[in-house]
C-alpha cells in the first residue's frame, strides 16, 4: 500500500483546495469578529474609520481567497494547459495572508507592508492569465484578463487611500473593486452555468439541450463595465443610477434562464440562479437610492455584495468542490443548507436598513454576522475532508 501523500502536497495539488478553505474560514471569521468581537471598531485602526477595513477585507479578504483559488483552478482548465502546484500556490497564500496581517485588527502601522503583498498577488493573477493566452494564442481570456486588470487597479487606488489617510480615496477605490467584483460574478456564471445546467438536465453529457441567446452571455459584465466607467469619468449620480439599475435588470435576466423545467429547483440551478437574483435587485435598490429612494444605499450593496456574490462564491466553493474530487452531482445536503444560511445572512443585514424587516434582537447585525459564518462553516465542515484528500487518478474537472 503507498503512504498516503502530505496535506501540503495535497493542499498544493490545486488551487481550489487551499484557497476556498482558507476564503471560508476569513468569511466566517472576520465580519463575525468585527460585529460581535471588536463592537464595529479595530483595536489598530487610527487614521481611517474601521468600516473601510471592513470592506477592504471583504472584498479582497475573503473574496480575494476565493478569486485567486478560481483562477488558479479554472484557467488552466478553460486553456487546456497545466495547473500551477506547489510553489507558486504557497507563494499566492503567503502574499494573501501577508495583506490580511494589516486587515485583521485595521493595523494602520501594518499597511504598507500588507499593502504590497496585496498588489503582489492582484497584478500577479492578470499577468499570469495573460501569459496563458499568450502562449494558448487565444483571445478568449481576454475578458478575464481585463476584469483582473481593473481589479488590481482598484486594489491600488483604495491601498493608496489607505497609505494616504485619504478615507475619500480608500472609499472611491473599494466601491470601484466591489463593482468590478460583481463584473466578475457576471463573466463567471455566464461561464459556468451552461455546462452545469447542461449536466443537471443530461447527466450522461451526450446532449447540450441548454443553450442560451449568445447575445446575452455579455450584457450584464458589460452594463457593469459601463456603470464602472461612469463612476471613474464623474457622470452625475442620476446617469450612474439609471446605468446601475440596467446593470441590475441584465442580472435579471441571467434568472429568466434559469427556468429549464422542473429541474430549475434543483440546488445548484436554484444557487447560479438566486446569486443573480440578489445581486441584480441589489443593484435596481442602489439605483433607487442615488434616485432619491428613502432608504440608504449602503444596505443596497450589502444585498449585492453579501447575497449576489456571497451565494455566488459559496455556489462555485460547492459545484467545483465536487466536480475537482471525482464526484458527481446533487450536492450534499449540507451544501443546500448553507446556501439557506446565507440568503437569510444578507436578508438579515440588508432588509431592517430597507425598512421592509424590523431590527432582530440583540447587537446590531449580529445575526447577519452569526448565519454568514455559520453558512460558511457548514461548507467547510462538509468539504474538507474531500479537499484533504488525495486526488482520483481518473477524476475531472468542470
Amino acid at each position: 500500500m503507498s503512504a498516503r501523500p502530505a496535506l501540503t502536497a495535497v493542499l498544493g495539488d490545486e488551487g481550489l483546495r487551499l484557497f476556498f478553505p482558507l476564503a471560508a474560514l476569513h468569511a466566517a471569521l472576520w465580519p463575525f469578529l468585527w460585529v460581535v468581537v471588536h463592537g464595529f471598531q479595530l483595536p489598530g485602526a487610527s487614521a481611517l474609520p474601521s468600516g473601510l477595513w471592513h470592506a477592504h477585507e471583504l472584498i479582497f479578504g475573503s473574496y480575494g481567497a476565493a478569486l485567486i483559488g478560481f483562477i488558479t483552478t479554472a484557467i488552466p482548465e478553460w486553456s487546456d494547459t497545466q495547473r500551477l502546484r506547489g510553489r507558486p500556490l504557497f507563494i499566492l497564500v503567503g502574499l494573501w495572508a501577508a495583506g490580511r496581517t494589516a486587515g485583521f485588527v485595521g493595523a494602520d502601522a501594518l499597511a504598507v507592508a500588507g499593502g504590497i503583498a496585496d498588489l503582489l498577488w492582484l497584478f500577479a493573477l492578470p499577468l499570469y492569465v495573460a501569459a496563458v493566452s499568450w502562449r494558448k494564442r487565444t483571445t478568449r481570456l481576454a475578458a478575464m484578463v481585463g476584469w483582473l486588470s481593473a481589479l488590481a487597479l482598484t486594489g491600488a487606488t483604495a491601498r493608496l487611500g489607505f497609505l494616504t489617510g485619504d478615507a475619500d480615496l480608500a472609499r472611491t477605490g473599494l466601491h470601484l473593486a466591489a463593482l468590478v467584483f460583481l463584473g466578475l460574478l457576471a463573466l463567471v456564471l455566464a461561464r459556468i452555468g451552461v455546462p452545469v445546467t447542461n449536466l443537471v438536465l443530461d447527466p450522461s453529457e451526450e446532449t447540450s439541450p441548454y443553450r442560451p441567446h449568445p447575445g446575452r452571455r455579455n450584457l450584464a459584465p458589460g452594463l457593469v463595465a459601463l456603470v464602472t466607467a461612469g463612476s471613474l469619468a464623474g457622470w452625475s449620480p442620476a446617469v450612474t443610477a439609471y446605468l446601475t439599475i440596467a446593470a441590475g435588470a441584465a442580472f435579471l435576466d441571467r434568472v429568466a434562464e434559469g427556468f429549464v423545467g422542473r429541474e430549475a429547483a434543483r440546488a445548484e440551478i436554484l444557487a447560479l440562479s438566486g446569486s443573480s437574483l440578489l445581486a441584480g435587485v441589489g443593484l435596481l435598490l442602489v439605483g433607487a437610492a442615488r434616485l432619491g429612494a428613502p432608504f440608504p444605499e449602503t444596505a443596497a450593496l450589502h444585498l449585492s455584495l453579501m447575497g449576489g456574490l456571497g451565494l455566488g462564491v459559496l455556489a462555485v466553493f460547492a459545484i467545483a468542490g465536487l466536480f475537482h474530487t471525482g464526484r458527481p452531482l446533487p450536492l450534499p445536503r449540507a451544501a443546500r443548507v448553507a446556501f439557506a444560511l446565507l440568503v437569510l445572512a444578507a436578508l438579515a443585514r440588508a432588509l431592517p436598513d430597507l425598512g421592509a424587516l424590523p431590527s432582530p434582537p440583540g447587537p446590531p447585525h449580529a445575526l447577519a454576522a452569526t448565519l454568514w459564518a455559520a453558512a460558511f462553516l457548514v461548507w467547510l465542515k462538509a468539504y474538507w475532508p474531500f479537499l484533504s484528500t488525495p486526488r482520483a487518478p481518473d477524476s475531472g474537472g468542470c
